[in-house]
């Protein structure tokens, strides 16, 4: 099997030494960096997206293939540092609301947009209002926040009220999610979508930013 169809494999497949050995084995055939993440890492955590949401692969699996992906953009990164490639489609900050200390989900969903081309910036877990709003500033396309708790969701609220005070929006988007969110509380906060779960959150990026 060709370098390009283990790494596609090893991705879909969860297998992380498997994709680092055939990234590698790319890169020593010559093969752009940029081709290897475009043609072969992303298309697969994109059919690991699709698995997923067709229910024949679970939270297990998406994990275990995120690592992989992530492993092989490891790899990849300093030659695409050195060819000055951006490989980013956006920027996504993303972080759980003060008083939510829960992560798993924010890790996925970080791993899953990795693994679409995103760049993540990842603010940690309890954050409050200001350290959102700072972040942002620093230069955004989508601010994606989360709540486990909903004790801790009217904080989603201010949130989104202190970036439209900041006057980043309506050029930074911004995505809400988390087992007590729905829809109509992503509307009532004036948000600009909701994602039930990491698939869906990249769907939702990617419309966000033109790249579906």
């Amino acid at each position: 099997m060709k370098p390009l169809q283990e790494a596609y494999q090893g991705v879909v497949s969860g297998e992380l030494p498997r994709v680092e050995r055939a990234v590698r084995a790319a890169l020593a055939e010559g093969m752009a960096a940029r081709q290897i993440l475009d043609e072969t890492l992303i298309p697969a955590m994109s059919e690991v997206g699709r698995l997923f949401e067709e229910q024949q692969y679970f939270l297990p699996e998406l994990i275990v293939a995120g690592k992989a992906m992530q492993a092989g953009v490891t790899l990849l990164r300093p030659e695409l540092v050195d060819a000055g490639t951006d490989a980013a489609v956006g920027k996504v900050l993303l972080g759980p609301v003060e008083g939510d200390l829960h992560d798993i989900g924010k890790n996925l969903v970080g791993m899953m947009l990795e693994g679409a081309g995103f760049e993540v910036v990842d603010i940690g877990v309890d954050a409050p209002v200001a350290k959102f709003v700072e972040a942002a500033k620093a230069g955004v396309d989508i601010v994606g926040i989360s709540a486990l708790l909903t004790g801790t969701m009217p904080a989603m609220k201010r949130v989104v009220e202190a970036i439209g005070q900041a006057g980043l929006r309506p050029k930074i988007k911004v995505i809400v999610g988390g087992a007590p969110v729905t829809q109509d509380y992503a509307d009532a906060i004036g948000a600009d979508g909701y994602a039930p779960d990491a698939a869906s959150a990249v769907r939702l990026a990617k419309r966000l930013v033109g790249a579906s």
